[in-house]
């Protein structure tokens, strides 16, 4: 028989998950959870450079044009923010576990029709599904996370899907292309790129099953019942079993033995107070993903203009992407500690300062691999920390639909601003594309100046962020900061 907690009737069900999860902290489930997600974006950010590294071998063996696969490229990242978008409104109706589930199976599915495609139209067609299961899968990986862990440790959580995927993923992924290609040479060593890219995606498939639904959805939901067994798996630390011996009752019944479900209106997210909040997030998340994919895009061809050889490009551009890893574990760590828009806004600045001294400093080796791996730094600490607040920013009733819009305006920048970064480099040169990414920066900080602060606050009920009162706004964040400070000593 299962030992009851005593809860109070009368005490808001929101207040006692948020209690509920505070006492529950982190646990073996917690971090059982966290692994099977982190491996699948892994894989998810190697897909999602795919192209760039098989884009040669292509036209080699294809004779497909640079624009062919530039437009693969696209295709991908348009498909994400589709992607992002429709699985945000599913994962808000339907469940955030049945959402990842489905585009883990895209991504796979996607992965397998590019490995064997026998034309281009094939190919595109699997950058298409690739694209739409890529976008979904990290949109809804950064809301589960946040959904699953208390306030203390959300932005540690979600921090780290961007250290597995931003930081370590880029900086590894032109390792792992050329490790298949020297294990599979020839002319279908693209095809065996892809190929490998199918395998893990199936493999943590087998274990997704034991990822449950988050809480805070069944509560949003009225299944009280089902949010009190997900708490006590997540409190046994046995992730995939229903938690046994003695069970705790961490949220009331209703009096009436019913409970309603909130209803769930995607357009919330565009009027009223919550309006404001994505219009600021969302200028934010374009600029700092625009900036980045165009770095990213632009790099080699920079280096080259430098004088550099392809193959050192490639090798400096490993050492840059250094500085992407740091970065997304410093805002990991960050997301701890200190309140959001203090780490946004002092990161923004620092990116405009480096940005500007890569463009007009970096006239030896060193100076271009510290001003690159310190601008890499800067460009994954604000991402990261961005997929930590974004999440924050919405009631549960429409989380994942409003954390898939912010990252899909930033997947639509990120499609669109190579385009104008490659024009500005043909006719400025490298110091006019930087001086545009700083420019972008300082657009970035302008911005969250309008959305609130949400450090150490609960993400649903009365004392979540209010954009009303940005004086008492900044009087939670000291007071949240000091906590945090207090507890971590």
């Amino acid at each position: 028989m299962g030992a009851e907690v005593v809860v109070s009737s009368s005490e808001p069900r929101l207040q006692q998950l948020e209690r509920a999860l505070d006492d529950i902290g982190v646990t073996p489930s917690h971090k059982k959870i966290l692994a099977l997600i982190l491996f699948g974006v892994l894989f998810d950010v190697f897909e999602q450079n795919a192209v760039g590294l098989v884009g040669p071998l292509l036209r080699e063996y294809w004779g497909i044009s640079a624009a062919q696969i530039g437009f693969l490229n696209t295709l991908t990242f348009g498909a994400a923010a589709i992607g992002r978008l429709g699985s945000g409104y599913i994962a808000d109706r339907f469940g955030r576990r049945t959402m990842l589930s489905i585009n883990l199976m895209l991504f796979t599915l996607g992965a397998l029709i590019c490995a064997l495609a026998t034309n281009y139209t094939m190919l595109a067609a699997g950058r298409f599904i690739v694209g739409f299961g890529l976008g979904g899968e990290i949109s809804i990986a950064v809301t589960m996370l946040a959904e699953f862990c208390s306030s203390r440790f959300r932005g540690v959580a979600v921090g780290a899907i961007n250290v597995a995927g931003g930081g370590l993923g880029n900086m590894l992924a032109p390792a792992f292309g050329l490790a298949v290609f020297a294990f599979f040479p020839g002319p279908d060593s693209w095809r065996w790129l892809f190929g490998c890219l199918v395998l893990p995606a199936f493999f943590v498939l087998l274990y997704r099953r034991f990822i449950p639904e988050t809480p805070r959805f069944l509560l949003s939901k009225g299944r009280v019942e089902e949010a009190n067994r997900v708490l006590n798996i997540l409190a046994s630390g046995k992730l995939g079993k229903s938690a046994g011996g003695d069970t705790k009752r961490y949220l009331s019944e209703a009096s009436n033995g019913a409970h309603r479900a909130e209803k769930v209106r995607l357009s919330e997210v565009f009027v009223g107070p919550l309006a404001r909040r994505t219009v600021a997030v969302g200028i934010a998340v374009c600029m700092t993903y625009g900036a980045q994919i165009s770095v990213l895009t632009l790099m080699p061809t920079i280096l080259m203009a430098q004088g550099y050889t392809l193959s050192k490009s490639f090798v400096f551009t490993i050492v840059m992407q250094s500085g992407s890893l740091l970065g997304a574990i410093t805002a990991s760590y960050f997301g701890f500690r200190f309140p959001r828009k203090r780490v946004l806004t002092l990161g923004a600045i620092a990116a405009c300062v480096i940005g500007l001294c890569f463009g007009f400093l970096s006239k030896s080796q060193p100076l271009i691999l510290a001003f690159g791996a310190a601008f890499q730094f800067c460009v994954l600490l604000l991402d990261t920390s961005i997929w930590i607040y974004a999440p924050e920013l919405y009631p549960t009733r429409v989380r994942a639909f409003g954390t898939a819009f912010i990252l899909a305006l930033g997947t639509l920048a990120g499609a669109a601003m190579p385009l104008v970064a490659g024009r500005v480099f043909d006719q400025y040169g490298i110091g006019g594309m930087f001086g545009m990414m700083a420019a972008m920066y300082a657009v970035f900080a302008i911005a969250l100046t309008f959305a609130p602060e949400t450090f150490g606050k609960p993400i649903d009920g009365p004392d979540a962020p209010d954009d009303s009162d940005p004086k008492a706004a900044a009087r939670a964040s000291a007071s949240a900061s000091s906590a945090a400070a207090s507890h971590a000593s």
